[in-house]
């Protein structure tokens, strides 16, 4: 391996942000999640786009009333140029997408 390969996957795992999305107990867990993404951006939440209705209504489903252990659910989706991954656990994932790297 190059010098340049090295470069190129620190680079991108530059763009991938883990947070809890439990942290806050006073907000509903759309709320963390576009707080934190207001953060990582640097922009106010007012400054963000809206989240689509059915997405917060999976979120809140995933965590108010979350499936069996066992069952490990997952939702993915993209919103505000991040491919977003949040699991049952309350292990989000945040990758940021770029133009160089195109769709994930």
């Amino acid at each position: 391996m190059g010098e340049k390969e090295t470069a190129d996957v620190s680079e991108s795992e530059s763009n991938v942000h883990h947070r809890s999305i439990f942290e806050d107990v006073d907000e509903s867990p759309s709320a963390e999640l576009i707080g934190i993404l207001a953060e990582l951006k640097g922009v106010g939440t007012d400054e963000l786009s809206p989240l689509y209705s059915w997405v917060d209504s999976l979120i809140s489903d995933l965590y108010s009333s979350p499936p069996p252990a066992e069952t490990q659910a997952v939702i993915e989706f993209t919103y505000e140029d991040y491919r977003i991954t949040l699991y049952q656990d309350g292990h989000a994932v945040l990758m940021e997408r770029t133009s160089e790297s195109g769709t994930h």
